[in-house]
């Protein structure tokens, strides 16, 4: 039972890390993030998920083409 919750904790602070790589966190002060805990991890992870806007580059739906000024002031 050990190894399954040690494997699932080891994947979640994967996905965390690979999604502040997304953000272009690579470091949280002097520590690279694959020396954080899972909990330091969520709470960066959190804290640039709060501070990113929400049509930022990461996951947004942009508007282009001619067009595309006319309707976003119409």
């Amino acid at each position: 039972m050990g190894e399954i919750l040690r494997n699932a904790v080891e994947n979640k602070r994967k996905k965390l890390i690979k999604k502040l790589i997304a953000y272009n966190v690579y470091k949280k002060e002097d520590k690279h993030l694959f020396e954080l805990s899972l909990t330091d991890l969520e709470n960066e992870y959190r804290k640039f998920k709060s501070l990113s806007h929400p049509h930022s580059d990461i996951g947004s739906i942009k508007l282009t083409g001619p067009n595309s000024t006319k309707k976003l002031n119409q």
